[in-house]
């Protein structure tokens, strides 16, 4: 969870004017954070939560007004860190190497982002499921990270085809904010399913992501190319 999330306002949060009582609506947020890593939010006990930091249910009822307040919060909480994380990528400089280098970074920000609050969106993901609606807030954090992405990675681009051309095309943004939706999509499945071979735990997810999408921009690799072992005369090649 980020810092200082007990200070924020929140709607059903009872707010918290003693330093005392914040830390404690602080760790109750983090606590559950960190228990929906392992159970469904059906699963999540409030006793059991309040148990987790040393508090008592009636004190965790005085600053919620129902469990479903407390996941809300905890939703709009993932929000406010993505927006922090994901929005503020700073442009690559121009050279050999920065459309790889700024696919890799943006892909490692929102693999670090998710990986951080797995429970959680993975509690959202299985609740929208039943047709409750967490999305709206994600879907606008997808769309305004699709077009910071079009901001940071089209000049990299441009540079590598035309030099001089500065406006994006509407297809060209397009095609930036498909494949910002492959990456997320990806990651999600894996969030949800873990169906291998890759986890989101796995470093090696951000780089296989990033080079697809540098693949998906239709961008060539500067990246230097592995050396590969060569095969000892006389050696017959398999047919």
């Amino acid at each position: 969870m980020p810092r200082h999330t007990a200070q924020i306002e929140l709607p059903g949060v009872t707010p918290s004017r003693q330093q005392r009582s914040r830390e404690t609506t602080q760790a109750l947020l983090a606590a559950g954070a960190e228990l929906l890593c392992s159970r469904t939010l059906a699963e999540l006990s409030i006793s059991e939560l309040c148990v987790q930091i040393g508090a008592t249910v009636g004190a965790f009822y005085s600053r919620f007004d129902s469990k479903e307040a407390y996941f809300n919060a905890l939703l709009a909480l993932t929000l406010r860190d993505g927006r922090e994380q994901l929005l503020k990528l700073p442009p690559a400089p121009p050279g050999p190497g920065g459309a790889d280098d700024q696919c890799l970074q943006l892909v490692r920000g929102i693999v670090v982002w998710m990986r951080r609050h797995k429970g959680v969106l993975r509690a959202a993901l299985m609740r929208s499921e039943s047709g409750a609606n967490n999305w709206t807030g994600f879907k606008e954090l997808a769309q305004a990270l699709s077009e910071r992405a079009a901001m940071v990675l089209l000049p990299l681009l441009h540079g590598a085809r035309a030099p001089g051309r500065r406006t994006a095309t509407a297809r060209e943004r397009r095609t930036v904010a498909f494949g910002i939706q492959v990456v997320l999509g990806t990651l999600v499945n894996a969030i949800l399913n873990d169906p291998g071979p890759l986890s989101i735990d796995d470093d090696e997810i951000a780089e296989r992501l990033g080079a697809c999408l540098l693949l998906l921009l239709g961008a060539p690799s500067t990246a230097a190319p592995r050396r590969r072992s060569r095969k000892p005369r006389g050696t017959a090649s398999a047919r």
